[in-house]
Protein backbone atom coordinates (compact mmCIF):
# COMPACT_ATOMS: atom_id res chain seq x y z
CA UNK A 1 0.00 0.00 0.00
CA UNK A 2 1.24 3.51 -0.70
CA UNK A 3 2.46 5.33 2.39
CA UNK A 4 0.06 8.21 1.74
CA UNK A 5 -2.91 5.85 1.61
CA UNK A 6 -1.78 4.02 4.73
CA UNK A 7 -1.37 7.29 6.66
CA UNK A 8 -4.75 8.54 5.44
CA UNK A 9 -6.47 5.31 6.51
CA UNK A 10 -4.82 5.29 9.94
CA UNK A 11 -5.71 8.95 10.44
CA UNK A 12 -9.35 8.29 9.51
CA UNK A 13 -9.49 5.64 12.24
CA UNK A 14 -7.91 8.07 14.71
CA UNK A 15 -10.40 10.81 13.81
CA UNK A 16 -13.29 8.44 14.52
CA UNK A 17 -11.95 7.91 18.05
CA UNK A 18 -10.99 11.55 18.65
CA UNK A 19 -14.05 12.39 20.77
CA UNK A 20 -13.36 9.54 23.21
CA UNK A 21 -11.14 9.84 26.30
CA UNK A 22 -7.49 9.63 25.28
CA UNK A 23 -6.68 6.15 26.60
CA UNK A 24 -9.90 4.71 25.19
CA UNK A 25 -9.19 6.36 21.84
CA UNK A 26 -5.69 4.89 21.60
CA UNK A 27 -7.07 1.48 22.58
CA UNK A 28 -9.79 1.80 19.93
CA UNK A 29 -7.31 2.62 17.18
CA UNK A 30 -5.06 -0.22 18.31
CA UNK A 31 -7.96 -2.66 18.36
CA UNK A 32 -8.99 -1.67 14.85
CA UNK A 33 -5.48 -2.12 13.52
CA UNK A 34 -5.20 -5.55 15.11
CA UNK A 35 -8.63 -6.72 13.92
CA UNK A 36 -8.92 -5.32 10.43
CA UNK A 37 -5.42 -4.67 9.07
CA UNK A 38 -3.71 -7.70 7.64
CA UNK A 39 -0.26 -8.57 9.04
CA UNK A 40 1.73 -7.05 6.16
CA UNK A 41 -0.15 -3.75 6.59
CA UNK A 42 0.66 -3.75 10.31
CA UNK A 43 4.33 -4.42 9.54
CA UNK A 44 4.32 -1.61 6.99
CA UNK A 45 2.86 0.95 9.40
CA UNK A 46 5.23 -0.15 12.18
CA UNK A 47 8.16 0.35 9.80
CA UNK A 48 6.75 3.73 8.82
CA UNK A 49 6.58 4.82 12.46
CA UNK A 50 10.11 3.51 13.07
CA UNK A 51 11.23 5.90 10.32
CA UNK A 52 9.52 8.86 11.97
CA UNK A 53 5.82 8.40 11.26
CA UNK A 54 5.40 11.79 9.61
CA UNK A 55 1.81 12.83 9.02
CA UNK A 56 0.22 10.35 11.40
CA UNK A 57 -2.30 11.67 13.90
CA UNK A 58 -0.98 11.38 17.45
CA UNK A 59 -3.62 8.79 18.37
CA UNK A 60 -2.58 6.62 15.42
CA UNK A 61 1.07 7.10 16.26
CA UNK A 62 0.57 6.02 19.88
CA UNK A 63 -1.50 3.01 18.83
CA UNK A 64 1.10 1.86 16.31
CA UNK A 65 3.83 2.13 18.93
CA UNK A 66 1.82 -0.28 21.08
CA UNK A 67 1.22 -2.55 18.09
CA UNK A 68 4.82 -3.68 17.83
Amino acid sequence: MKSETMVHNANQIALFWLSYPHDEAVAGVLSHLRRYWEPRMRVQICDYVAQGGGGLHTLALEAVRQLS
